[in-house]
């Protein structure tokens, strides 16, 4: 009893206990929305399963805090098989979700599905970290270069191949962009990379975009595609009036007059910012989005202060991956990006979603708890050297 006295109290002290209550606020704020969105359906699962995911995700962060990230890292190749192969799942059990992937798992004996992706983006990133780590002075050199990239080309390959998500692989390829740039890799392998993106697009587009995505993605740029809105372009048009039928200060929870009518397809995940624009207005998007970036600046923060090498690069891979789908989303709702069913961190409807966001949050904590300085990482890009 006296070891978890004294754990408890090692938590308050030493943990980010600011970065933990930004978490939970950002949840709560999300919880109440999801139980606005979705009072029209009259079952209370959503807000029950939400507010489950948070339980648990306070205990990971806990848990999680008093793990040493390095003692995994170390089991970078048996990470890699973990990704495969629990990805690959997908294949026996996998379901199709609201946007017509097959992104999750379901078993009968779980009151709820799991999406592996959100749990693999946890150990993409250590994996990536600690690769990184052991090359940091050779970062640039082709093997080096040559790993990371078998890491990244495998993990989306099975994603791509299993579910056909293209927007959970295109957050693993943001992650990947993220890690390499600050971890020092030559500006000149993403100028090559560039190049074999450029050569490989117009094969990529014939053969492996579906026509419904070419669609997605032209619709930006060619407003003659869907005119009257009732095709393609539905569900943004459809988030637009939510956005500006709440104006500066909104109709108010649960008096949404599209929201309570539930207009919009996925407005408790997908299209929860558009939800909050009509019921809190503008200011609540804005307190909304405050509430996010507090937290990625926080998690990079702590990167920066951690001194060490793969601690900043764990927490730049988990800050990538949290601005990538903040923006994503928020750039869906207004119309910028396609519709690519992205959600909101900590904001959207789903359990594994929140339970993985505050795992990896978590993973700052402990980072932050146990400082290691690395005299060896005091730069920002080495000589290219092949």
């Amino acid at each position: 009893m006296q070891k978890v006295f004294h754990g408890i109290k090692e938590f308050f002290k030493r943990a980010d206990i600011f970065l933990l209550v930004l978490c939970i606020l950002t949840t709560v704020f999300g919880i109440v929305i999801i139980s606005s969105t979705t009072a029209h359906l009259g079952a209370k699962r959503f807000v029950t399963v939400q507010s489950l995911a948070l339980v648990i995700g306070v205990a990971l962060y806990v848990v999680f805090t008093f793990v040493d990230i390095d003692i995994i890292a170390q089991r970078r190749e048996i990470l890699m098989v973990f990704n495969i192969v629990f990805i690959s799942l997908l294949f026996i059990w996998g379901i199709e979700g609201t946007t017509g992937n097959r992104s999750w798992l379901e078993f009968s004996f779980l009151p709820f599905n799991i999406q592996p992706a959100e749990i693999c983006k946890i150990t993409f990133i250590i994996i990536l970290a600690k690769t990184m780590s052991i090359y940091r002075n050779k970062v640039s050199s082709i093997k080096c270069v040559a790993i990371i990239s078998a890491v990244l080309i495998s993990t989306t390959g099975v994603i791509m191949v299993a579910s056909n998500d293209a927007g959970v692989a295109l957050i693993f390829v943001f992650i990947f962009l993220s890690m390499a740039y600050v971890g020092g890799v030559n500006l000149g392998w993403f100028a090559g990379g560039l190049g074999v993106i450029a050569v490989c697009a117009p094969l990529a587009w014939t053969y492996a975009v579906r026509e419904d995505q070419k669609t997605r993605l032209l619709m930006i740029v060619d407003a003659t595609i869907d005119p009257e809105g009732l095709g393609v372009r539905w569900q943004t048009n459809q988030s637009l009036r939510y956005l500006q039928g709440g104006g500066m200060t909104g109709q108010g929870l649960y008096n949404g007059s599209q929201t309570q009518e539930g207009s919009l397809f996925s407005q408790h995940s997908d299209f929860v910012f558009s939800a909050v624009g009509e019921e809190l207005g503008m200011l609540g998007c804005l307190l909304l989005l405050i509430l996010l970036i507090a937290i990625v600046m926080r998690i990079i923060y702590v990167g920066v202060k951690s001194g060490n090498y793969m601690s900043r690069l764990i927490c730049v891979g988990i800050a990538g991956m949290l601005v990538f789908q903040i923006a994503v989303n928020v750039g869906m709702c207004l119309g910028l990006f396609p519709v690519i069913g992205l959600t909101l961190p900590f904001i959207s409807y789903g359990g594994s979603s929140i339970v993985t966001m505050f795992a990896a949050v978590g993973i700052v904590s402990g980072i932050r708890m146990r400082p290691a300085p690395d005299t060896q990482a005091r730069y920002i890009r080495p000589k290219y050297k092949l």
